[in-house]
């Protein structure tokens, strides 16, 4: 598909299971992989590298802020230098494992609380732009936002993506809750059309805003994930077909 999906997967950790990623997978087009700081764990990052290679999928990292127990969904006060120490961390150790399967390394898409930091914040947008220069891959993002005006001022090239199953705000930021709601799989689908179409989305308090559509994202741990996955594909499919 000209318009891939990505899937934030790969987030069980030790004897906690997080997403029904076996199920999922065929559904999707690119995998972004958590690397241990908000979930999963080694075993859990080589099986999802392992089960994304089966389906042809691409692999791309999935970085958050030090912070497992919130699950990388709480903001924290951390110098730029740090993000990028701890981005360079988890991305080399995902890395370890795609090189053993023969896999390359596609892109770099922050987590949670960092990726809306990132779209707001200088700061966080270039330490996480240095990062990704370190690997020379794409990083993943929201268009219109500070993520994607300074990582493509240093060079990374930027890829855009629309949420399928997150509600927007008014002035167009992502609205990034701790646990996600359940989303009826046909408005999912129909909103991906819609933005795709249209290039907007209607938030949360009413009004349509802008966006632009390269990739589109569902999540693992959003409830009936299997579902929304599959009926965005099949949206997809019939529109691009």
């Amino acid at each position: 598909m000209p318009i891939g999906i990505n899937c934030d997967m790969g987030e069980s950790f030790g004897i906690y299971k997080m997403g029904n990623d076996v199920a999922i997978m065929p559904f999707v087009t690119i995998a972004n992989v958590a690397c241990g700081f908000h979930a999963s764990d080694p075993s859990v990052m080589a099986q999802t590298v392992q089960l994304a290679k089966r389906h042809k999928v691409k692999v791309g990292a999935h970085p958050s802020l030090p912070d497992l127990v919130g699950f990388g969904r709480r903001e924290m006060q951390i110098h730029p230098d740090e993000i990028t120490d701890c981005i360079i961390y988890q991305v080399g150790a995902l890395r370890g494992f795609l090189e053993r399967e023969g896999v390359p390394l596609n892109h770099i898409k922050p987590h949670g609380a960092l990726y809306g930091m990132a779209a707001r914040s200088a700061e966080v947008a270039s330490a996480i732009a240095r990062a990704a220069m370190v690997f020379g891959v794409p990083l993943v993002g929201m268009s219109g936002t500070l993520q994607e005006e300074i990582y493509t001022a240093k060079g990374v090239a930027f890829i855009a993506e629309f949420y399928a199953d997150l509600d927007y705000a008014r002035d167009g930021s992502l609205i990034i809750t701790r646990e996600h709601a359940a989303v009826a799989p046909k408005a999912a689908a129909e909103r991906v059309l819609r933005a795709i179409k249209d290039g907007v989305v209607k938030s949360i308090d009413g009004p349509d805003v802008g966006v632009r559509v390269e990739s589109v994202c569902v999540h693992s741990d959003t409830p009936g994930a299997v579902e929304v996955a599959q009926a965005v594909h099949e949206c997809l499919a019939n529109y691009l077909d």
